[in-house]
């Protein structure tokens, strides 16, 4: 029955969209493992290593224009979510390290045993499965959303103030995670991972999993979004963003539709960060950073807001564009990031994918509208009272 709702909610963009991230799911490790380096069509392993990054940057781009496109949330802490859910799977693998570990600890990490931790901490516990972890992906990003907007949203904190407490947010967590102290690995983070499922990390057949896993949990959670803004709670969030008051005077309980949006985002974004550690090999509290929230925010506004499809492309445009400017002009990138957010803003306010759909709407045959202005002008009532 879910299945069926969820197929129903696609439209014809979105299903390319969902086919096109399935193929690739399978094209791509394919080619990668089943060619050898000598191959025109063979991947190298770091390429799809690479893809498999920008595509977890995807997913957060999906889950903010969730709340920023639909519900006209703009949240400047999207960052800390996805953080918190790469912790969460950080947690896991460091515990999957065992006494493979420099120090030869079976239990304490190898930070805890250069700090001289005597025990393992209480909320270290369970992380040793992997079903627990997955469930701290969704429950710790989930909680801390549910908590935040639940005083947020119904003390009505609206607009650019309730940016800057998400922003707030973010730093907050970002300071604390910093401390030695908090059990987290202070400034280093977490790093050195072993194993995931017993199998191991840095092999081309884990690395190609993780990559189809992450194109999977993409397309999966575009069909979710989608079926979220096309049924009729999604109508109503179109009503909060764009006139609130009246959303509320007609008896919506606006904070309620904002909360579960909101809470549905984070849940989003940790598993975002969860897909994101096994593959880059290290989290550490600079995912905190307000910066990273702030270009989240840039990769939605380029690809298109309130498109669903044009976050997912700008996350891809803009951090492929990060990797080849950075290693040309690497200490001319922060100024091109703030040129295009600035360009897009003046120039493509629509964003990519919203331009061009308004582009192709804008050339629709006048045939067809020709009809519609016949009956506006009383010409087609005419004609038959004429017959």
């Amino acid at each position: 029955m879910i299945t069926a709702f969820l197929l129903r909610s696609l439209d014809r963009r979105i299903s390319v969209a969902v086919a096109l991230l399935l193929a690739v799911a399978i094209v791509v490790p394919v080619l990668n493992l089943a060619t050898g380096p000598s191959h025109p069509l063979h991947i190298p392993t770091y390429i799809m290593a690479l893809f498999g990054k920008y595509l977890t940057y995807a997913l957060l781009a999906l889950a903010l224009d969730l709340v920023w496109g639909f519900c006209g949330i703009l949240s400047l802490g999207h960052g800390a979510f996805f953080a918190l859910g790469g912790y969460a799977m950080g947690m896991y693998l460091m515990r999957q390290i065992g006494s493979r570990g420099v120090y030869g600890d079976p239990v304490l990490p190898d930070f805890m045993v250069f700090l001289n931790w005597k025990e393992l901490p209480w909320f270290w516990y369970g992380f040793d499965h992997f079903w627990f972890a997955a469930l701290m992906v969704l429950a710790v990003p989930g909680l801390l959303a549910f908590v935040f907007g639940w005083f947020a949203f119904r003390s009505r904190v609206n607009g650019v103030y309730l940016s800057i407490i998400t922003q707030a947010m973010t730093y907050a967590l970002l300071l604390a995670f910093f401390r030695n102290d908090m059990g987290f690995g202070g400034n280093n983070g977490m790093t050195d991972f072993k194993d995931i499922l017993g199998f191991n990390i840095q092999a081309d057949g884990t690395r190609a999993s993780l990559f189809a896993a992450t194109a999977i949990f993409l397309a999966l959670s575009l069909t979710i979004a989608s079926a979220i803004v096309r049924s009729k709670f999604g109508k109503v969030l179109v009503g909060v963003r764009d006139a609130e008051s009246r959303t509320r005077f007609l008896g919506y309980r606006v904070e309620n539709f904002k909360l579960f949006t909101f809470v549905v985002s984070a849940m989003m974004a940790g598993i975002a960060g969860a897909l994101y550690v096994p593959q880059v090999g290290i989290i550490n509290p600079g995912e905190f950073a307000p910066a990273n929230s702030i270009e989240v925010v840039i990769w939605t506004a380029v690809g298109g807001r309130g498109t669903l499809i044009g976050p997912i492309i700008g996350a891809i445009l803009v951090n492929g564009g990060k990797t080849i400017f950075t290693g040309l002009f690497p200490e001319f990138w922060l100024f091109a990031l703030g040129g295009l957010f600035v360009a897009v803003t003046l120039f493509l306010p629509k964003g990519v994918v919203g331009t061009i759909a308004h582009y192709l709407a804008s050339r629709k045959p006048v045939a067809e509208a020709a009809p519609a202005a016949a009956r506006e002008d009383g010409i087609e009532p005419k004609i038959q009272a004429a017959e």
